[in-house]
């Protein structure tokens, strides 16, 4: 060959190598995603600077990349039609490590329609990722323009050096040979290769063609394998909802249709469109809160990654589909995304967008809704917590079970409970328990039933978690009723003055109790929101309530002893009887049953049941 010469890489090529082999990226098929992407460039490249040159087409006008597999030398061959590569550039792009012909490309253009066009390949070393599968890399490559003997020969086994040389190359463009590896055979398998291709590069404009050989007729049979157009580019007005859902089953394997999407195009400072989609079922990992997310991310219709968890909070990890960015940054190995300003707000547009989706879906079609609800309900409340600034947004998206419903179905939104208020409720009244049964028949409720006061019954275990930060919604408290509060004792009907003539009454009462039980409950109290209960259990304003403990203590947290509130009811016969005992060791036994049944009410649960079913067998006998 001619003007063949050995040189050096212009920098630590050897360890930058051996970085990238064995650490940069994550997975080797990814060298096949880099190479298309190159080729598309180079075909960018072409179209731009034949609008002023339409003679660098050479005759020929159709772009593509072409694969070649050859089993016997064991070689994979990327071949494109494009702008091509002469001496100079060779050396320039390929001499150095983390040099972009793209970037250089871009810079050295003054006109705004080159910088506004869709170039791929601007982060500065997907060529060398060919290193990963193959130990040694030939490439030939003509600048369109230039005559045939004019072609450039490049080769190196990426060990500190590379060989140049003049060769004659009949067509422009470039091709590159990969010469691979001993235990890279998977990659000389042509599905394996369509398979890569369909799964990164699908949606390049650019065709992407395999040989096939056909055995009967002796030839070579060209095949495109890209469908070289995205869809989500494509006009909103001319894509059908058929075509929008078998995108969706055909990206993420799944059977079923989507819920609802939503395709949307920003243009302005930041230029990205999104295709976002609400999935029928959840996966069965979906309440793992380390599950991946179901979003791609794609530049300039090049996949990039699946599951990234930048653009979309962990409450939000049920959404699927993809963002395809212009201009978002990215790191040497693509495979991690600056965490930077366009990155947040990219995540704060995205965010919105899906929270808008899902208000469409609750307002125009309840149930599809309710099918989402009971799907990913519960990973939807861990958004109170996660998101203040769209708070109030998603607290009109939760759904709740109530005693307005005789169901446990969770069907009721806040909106739907304010609309119900009573004259003079300036509350939102729910409560905790295990289960929808539990909260329901809870004596704390007694009261509302009696005055037609909704309660929203909460049994799902992050329930507490999610209520303990939403405190409010539209300029309406939340209040536990099975936390002590004066209020509630106002809401019943007995008169201020009544109040004070029961409390004179019991308050020897109350003193011998309170001397009984010492410091194994905080305070003894009389309630006047029981009717059919002779007392409960109700924890103080700032102590952890039952329900907090017991998600602390699931999770392995230690947690203080809660200490409750005994109240007891004294209109109850029970009450007035016990109240009459003179004997201490009686009375002493009437005062633990009660209150080891409003601590089994209240916590599910007694320290020693057997104690208390031994007490019960007591006192019957009496």
């Amino acid at each position: 060959m001619k003007g063949q010469e050995t040189r050096n890489f212009q920098s630590e090529v050897k360890e930058l190598l051996h970085l990238m082999i064995h650490s940069l990226y994550s997975n080797k098929e990814i060298f096949l995603r880099e190479l298309i992407s190159n080729a598309s460039d180079a075909a960018d490249k072409l179209r731009f600077r034949a609008l002023s040159m339409p003679d660098l087409y050479e005759g020929n006008g159709n772009l593509c990349v072409t694969i070649l597999i050859n089993k016997e030398k064991r070689t994979l061959t990327i071949s494109d039609n494009g702008i091509g590569m002469n001496r100079e550039e060779i050396i320039e792009n390929l001499g150095t490590i983390a040099k972009s012909g793209t970037k250089a490309f871009i810079k050295s253009m003054d006109s705004k329609a080159i910088k506004d066009n869709n170039l791929i390949g601007q982060f500065g070393v997907g060529f060398y990722s060919a290193f990963i599968v193959a130990n040694k890399v030939t490439v030939l490559s003509r600048a369109a323009g230039t005559l045939p003997e004019e072609g450039v020969f490049w080769e190196s086994t990426g060990t500190g050096e590379y060989t140049l040389a003049d060769i004659e190359k009949k067509e422009r463009g470039t091709a590159i040979t990969l010469h691979l590896r001993e235990n890279e055979d998977s990659f000389l398998d042509i599905w394996n290769v369509r398979n890569i291709v369909s799964k990164y590069s699908d949606h390049i404009a650019l065709p992407v063609k395999i040989a096939v050989n056909d055995e009967k007729k002796k030839t070579i049979n060209w095949e495109k394998i890209n469908k070289a157009q995205a869809l989500w580019t494509r006009n909103k007005a001319e894509i059908k909802d058929e075509e929008y859902k078998e995108f969706y089953k055909n990206i993420y394997h799944d059977s079923n249709d989507p819920l609802i999407w939503s395709h949307n195009r920003v243009e302005g400072k930041q230029e990205y469109t999104s295709l976002l989609y609400i999935p029928a079922q959840a996966p069965l990992n979906m309440w793992n809160r380390d599950n991946s997310h179901g979003l791609k991310l794609y530049v300039n219709r090049v996949f990039i990654m699946d599951d990234v968890e930048l653009f979309m909070p962990n409450y939000l990890r049920f959404i699927r589909g993809l963002i395809d960015s212009n201009d978002l940054p990215l790191n040497i190995s693509r495979e991690t995304i600056q965490d930077n300003r366009i990155t947040q707000n990219l995540r704060t547009s995205l965010t919105k967008r899906s929270l808008q989706m899902l208000e469409k879906l609750a307002k125009y079609d309840i149930e599809k809704y309710s099918k989402f609800w009971t799907e990913f309900g519960i990973v939807l409340k861990e958004g109170p917590a996660e998101d203040h600034i769209n708070q109030q947004e998603i607290a009109k998206l939760l759904r709740f079970a109530s005693t307005h419903n005789k169901e446990s179905t969770q069907d009721v939104s806040l909106n739907d409970y304010l609309s119900r208020m009573v004259q003079g409720q300036d509350k939102i009244y729910y409560i905790s328990a295990d289960s929808y049964a539990a909260a329901k028949s809870s004596p704390h409720l007694e009261l509302f039933y009696k005055k037609g006061i909704e309660v929203l019954l909460l049994s799902d275990r992050i329930d507490e978690w999610m209520m303990s930060y939403l405190t409010n919604f539209d300029g309406k408290t939340f209040q536990l009723v099975s936390k002590f509060d004066e209020s509630i004792n106002k809401l019943s009907d007995k008169e201020t003055q009544d109040h004070k003539d029961t409390e004179k009454l019991f308050e020897p009462f109350i003193k011998r109790i309170k001397t009984l039980l010492d410091n194994r409950v905080k305070e003894v109290r009389l309630t006047y929101r029981l009717i059919d209960t002779p007392c409960i259990v109700s924890t103080d304003t700032n102590e952890i309530t039952t329900q907090m403990a017991k998600l602390f203590t699931a999770v392995g947290q230690e947690v203080p002893n809660v200490k409750y509130i005994f109240e007891i009811n004294p209109d109850h016969l029970l009450v007035k009887r016990i109240m009459n005992i003179q004997d201490e060791e009686h009375f002493a036994e009437w005062i633990n049953l009660l209150l080891e049944e409003a601590l089994l009410v209240e916590r599910g649960t007694l320290d020693d049941p057997n104690l208390f079913i031994r007490r019960i067998n007591q006192l019957l006998m009496i």
